[in-house]
């Protein structure tokens, strides 16, 4: 399944695989909308599968951002599939839910 990114007020919905070729077009599309925004919020509530490049570039993005001194967050932690996949990194998806 193709990964889709829907702006729903200020919130980015990501709907779909984040894995494979997916992670690259995630990784670019976020880079370039941190470099213009001061606050990026990431629902991964609707993520049917993640993969390892998956974790790692939300991870990195997330990391980026605060290098950056952006505001960057992902909430999703209601998706037990997306807790499970990100383990000792899970502090990382708030519990606020869209």
């Amino acid at each position: 399944m193709a990964l889709k990114i829907t702006n729903n007020y200020g919130v980015y919905e990501l709907e779909g695989n984040v894995e494979g070729t997916n992670t690259m077009s995630l990784k670019h599309h976020f880079e370039q909308l941190m470099s213009s925004s001061e606050k990026i919020i990431l629902s991964l509530e609707k993520v049917k599968r993640i993969d390892a490049h998956g974790i790692q570039v939300l991870t990195n993005l997330y990391r980026k951002a605060i290098k950056k001194n952006k505001i960057f967050y992902m909430i999703g932690s209601e998706n037990h599939m997306i807790t499970k996949a990100f383990g000792k990194v899970n502090y990382m998806i708030r519990k606020d839910f869209v």
